[in-house]
């Protein structure tokens, strides 16, 4: 069995104190909750790739954090650090290329550098660099940013953001549409004939909130070839009737991922973008979950929903290899492997 999830924030979470490189049981509770991700539980869990995000956290009245492109720039910056680090030392490989998406049961953790939020691109000009360092999909926005509307902050693409399209599409680089405002949402499909994806975002027919994908935005998706991860927070799994009352389970997880496949008539678009280490702990995953080790028992909750075992594993991993496969750059591309700091300043 091979697991592909989709959204992590790995680095979000080691530079702000969790040791995730230890197993998520030996770290230690903070005011995120109950840790429920490290990489020997990806391991453990037949997690073979994983999209690796870089997120910086914008500031607000209850957070520190960046104000300025500068400041979002330099704390991405820390973020493809730490990545590197962990490169260089053998436990992880990121995938440039897509013949790089072979698999090896002794190989580091496989992953794809995704950016959350496009802030910390200062310039359309910057994507080069940021691409030489291994950039291969980019949100952009996670609320509002200056690009983009986003959850809870509506509003259209900016002409900076119609910009930045271009600059992404030029390399190829996969739009991922989760977070972005609705507006913004279908003025990026006509922008832009680039690869797109969700990584993770449910129903808006389930959980009516704008951090959800209508049932058109989810054909949208499927038209243009995506693959939308399902994501585990329990505040978009469960109905607002429910929510509150009791724990979300992988039975939420199956209604969400029935619900698409039943609209789209197959399993070819849907994947996992769990983001059960975005800012939530143990608690407000399924209750089925204690760590990413645990993810192979989705197989089991899409046996029990009447999922073929074609199908399941297509959900569990197969979609996504395939979506980068068919997106990622092709090996005779050229891409060169610069120092980041050398090559991402302006």
């Amino acid at each position: 069995m091979l697991i592909v999830d989709a959204h992590l924030d790995l680095s979000y979470n080691a530079l702000r104190g969790r040791d995730v490189l230890a197993p998520a049981e030996q770290q230690v509770a903070d005011d995120e909750g109950i840790p429920t991700v490290g990489l020997p539980d990806l391991r453990a869990g037949s997690v073979g790739l994983i999209c690796a995000t870089i997120f910086c956290l914008p500031a607000d009245e209850k957070h520190a954090g960046y104000r300025t492109a500068d400041e979002a720039r330099d704390v991405a910056l820390q973020h493809l650090d730490w990545y590197r680090q962990q490169e260089s030392g053998g436990r992880m490989r990121f995938i440039r290329r897509a013949t790089e998406l072979t698999t090896n049961e002794n190989a580091a953790q496989a992953a794809i550098l995704l950016m959350e939020g496009a802030d910390p691109l200062r310039s359309p000009q910057e994507v080069d660099a940021w691409f030489a360092a291994g950039l291969r999909i980019v949100g952009l926005a996670w609320r509002q940013t200056r690009h983009a509307g986003g959850t809870g902050m509506p509003g259209p693409l900016t002409p900076l953001g119609r910009e930045l399209i271009s600059a992404l599409d030029r390399h190829g680089i996969i739009h991922d549409l989760s977070h972005l405002a609705e507006e913004s949402f279908w003025q990026l499909l006509d922008a832009s004939g680039g690869p797109v994806m969700a990584s993770h975002s449910n129903c808006r027919a389930i959980v009516p909130t704008d951090r959800q994908l209508s049932d058109e935005m989810i054909r949208a998706v499927a038209r243009r070839g995506g693959v939308i991860g399902i994501n585990f927070f329990d505040k978009f799994l469960v109905p607002p009737a429910k929510y509150g009352k009791r724990r979300a389970t992988l039975g939420d997880v199956v209604i969400h991922i029935k619900h698409m496949c039943d609209l789209l008539g197959d399993a070819r678009h849907v994947g996992l973008g769990t983001d059960m280490d975005g800012g939530l702990g143990r608690e407000q995953i399924p209750v089925e979950i204690r760590t990413s080790a645990d993810l192979p028992r989705v197989a089991d909750a899409l046996a029990e929903g009447g999922f073929s075992d074609r199908d399941a594993l297509a959900i569990l991993g197969g979609n996504w290899m395939d979506f980068f496969g068919r997106t990622l750059p092709a090996d005779q591309e050229v891409v060169s492997e610069p120092t980041p700091h050398a090559d991402c300043k302006a």
